[in-house]
């Protein structure tokens, strides 16, 4: 089967980790993959005639070797069984074996994206030209999600869409706030695509509520892999000269809420011992970094791109914490629980619901810095109860959010929807 993937490969956020880990992992169950995504490339639409007429159109890409899984553990039985795809070197991301074909855009961010007059013409030719099976649009943010239903009707190629915007677990809270605008703007034009893809049953249900058909909206929350994002040894501590680190990773930015974690670490004050890292850029960083820093054992590490150093920090955390206000599902608080730490993260979009039943400690999104005021020195000084919530994340992850389990879902899904369009086609 051909999709025709339409996302983002940058900046760098939660939107361009589910494009990267989705499309490798189709790509090594064999399906086609053709990515279109905003760039500024000149003549996109010509670039691709010509990559076209020159035969380019698939390239090899490398295999990961099958291996058994330890049912328990979630690990490959033996080192030698599985080549880690971080280990692969050159050709680590097979991302950069698709078909990529540019948008041409005026502004992108890590939140949304303005697109050119021209781009809208572009992907009608270039998905004319390409043919796909389907479509499945990670949704940008951008006026094109609201454009793409029409184009797809016009080629006869049905589309699925991701919808991410994060979102407050409590209805409440979720309707006074500017998230609720984004699902009543996006309502309308999700029910005419063929299938709408969320995290979890509260947005599905706000969804119909706000005119989505039901039997269109499919709950398939994000999946990690566990071979990859696994515990193991790291010397980072080490480096840190730290006996316990706290870690939070991702946008420093206001909805992230992470002034709270701050504000409570400068209270608690727990000792040279113990350092909290925090990974990650964004637009608040350099407000907050000159209040919070060295002093109070506060490392400033910034983005970090490079997969292998992430996974590296995550091996070396006792702690992970997700202070958000709003959220969609955390990729990041699902690798941190892939890689067996203890994790505590607000009731935050789906966020609460991955970690209930004591995979984790789920914080009010209200009060947050009282609430870690108080938790902080329990971990500190209760190294069991990091170790028994760490096991526990993991396990929480091998039962329900690998991305091999995503994958299959995705998969029947888009079989569903090929052989519905395949009925009409016949008819």
């Amino acid at each position: 089967m051909h999709i025709a993937w339409l996302g983002k490969k940058s900046p760098f956020c939660g939107n361009v980790t589910y494009g990267r880990e989705i499309t490798n992992a189709l790509l090594d169950r064999d399906y086609q993959v053709s990515f279109l995504h905003f760039s500024q490339s000149q003549n996109s639409y010509e670039h691709h005639r010509e990559y076209q007429q020159h035969h380019h159109r698939w390239l090899e890409r490398p295999r990961r070797p099958h291996s058994r899984i330890n049912e328990m553990t979630g690990l490959p039985q033996t080192s030698s069984e599985i080549t880690p795809p971080y280990n692969d070197g050159a050709c680590s991301d097979r991302w950069s074996n698709c078909h990529e074909i540019p948008l041409p855009f005026i502004y992108k961010s890590q939140v949304y994206t303005i697109p050119t007059l021209k781009s809208s013409k572009v992907l009608l030719r270039s998905l004319a030209q390409l043919k796909p099976d389907l479509v499945h649009a990670s949704l940008t943010l951008s006026p094109l999600d609201f454009l793409l239903p029409d184009i797809c009707e016009e080629l006869d190629i049905p589309v699925v869409a991701t919808f991410h915007p994060p979102f407050d677990s409590k209805i409440r809270n979720l309707k006074s706030s500017t998230q609720y605008l984004t699902y009543q703007l996006y309502a309308p034009f999700l029910a005419r695509y063929d299938r709408v893809i969320v995290f979890s049953e509260i947005q599905r249900e706000l969804l119909i509520k706000l005119g989505v058909p039901g039997d269109r909206v499919v709950i398939i929350p994000n999946g990690v892999d566990e071979c990859k994002y696994s515990p193991g040894y790291s010397s980072l501590k080490y480096q840190l000269r730290a006996k316990k680190l706290f870690v939070y990773q991702g946008r420093i930015a206001a909805e992230k809420n992470i002034e709270a974690l701050l504000k409570a670490w400068k209270i608690v004050n727990l000792g040279d011992d113990c350092q909290l890292l925090i990974v990650g850029d964004g637009p608040i960083r350099s407000s907050l970094q000159p209040h919070y820093g060295k002093e109070h054992n506060i490392t400033w590490l910034g983005f970090v791109a490079d997969e292998v150093q992430r996974i590296d920090i995550l091996r070396a955390a006792d702690v992970f914490i997700l202070p958000s206000l709003v959220e969609g599902l955390s990729i990041s608080l699902l690798e941190a629980m892939s890689c067996g730490v203890a994790c505590l993260a607000t009731d935050a979009g789906a966020d609460g619901e991955v970690l209930q039943d004591g995979a984790g400690v789920v914080l009010d999104t209200q009060g947050v810095t009282a609430q870690l005021k108080i938790l902080l020195p329990l971990f500190h000084n209760h190294p069991e109860m990091t170790n028994l919530l760490g096991n526990k994340a993991r396990q929480r992850v091998l039962e329900r959010y690998t991305l091999r389990q995503n994958i299959t879902k995705l998969e029947r899904l888009y079989s569903e929807i090929a052989n519905k369009q395949l009925i009409i086609n016949n008819q």
